[in-house]
């Protein structure tokens, strides 16, 4: 049994990634649409951070499957495509189209969030670990600010 490096990843360990890679897309394309359904400036520019700093994720998470000598995924799923569909359809026919856009963006945080906490848990001990952290820190921390922001938004509902 060899020693798993950044450069040497189990195979186990790159699927992983590109769960994630996938994840990060999904995520990064549901901030963007989010961005431009809503006329709040402030949460616009949030979300159009938030974006840039999914697609930097993946990015990264990208580099480490090339390295291996795999291709990485590059295109979100089904699933999230019809999530933004529907947030479309959701936005147009809510009274409260902030909140509506909020909710739906925070139904796919949570996603993103599973997804990195499933990971950690089957590469407990990868090389890739310190990386998986600071992506969970930082996709947490998103998770909790959307959460937050739904949450305040829900009494106008």
């Amino acid at each position: 049994m060899s020693l798993e490096t950044k450069t040497h990843l189990d195979q186990e360990t790159i699927n992983q990634l590109q769960d994630l890679i996938q994840a990060n897309i999904d995520s990064r394309d549901e901030f963007r649409h989010a961005s431009n359904e809503i006329q709040d400036l402030t949460l616009s520019t949030l979300f159009q951070s938030l974006s840039v700093q999914r697609e930097e994720q993946a990015n990264e998470l990208s580099h480490f499957v090339q390295i291996n000598e795999q291709s990485p995924c590059c295109e979100g799923s089904l699933t999230a495509s019809l999530s933004r569909m529907w947030m479309s359809i959701r936005e147009q026919f809510s009274s409260n189209n902030l909140y509506a856009v909020l909710a739906e963006v925070e139904r796919g945080e949570d996603q993103i969030k599973h997804a990195y906490e499933q990971a950690l848990r089957s590469t407990a001990g990868s090389a890739m670990n310190d990386v998986l952290t600071r992506h969970y820190t930082q996709v947490k921390a998103a998770h909790d600010r959307i959460r937050d922001l739904r949450d305040e938004h829900k009494s106008d509902h």
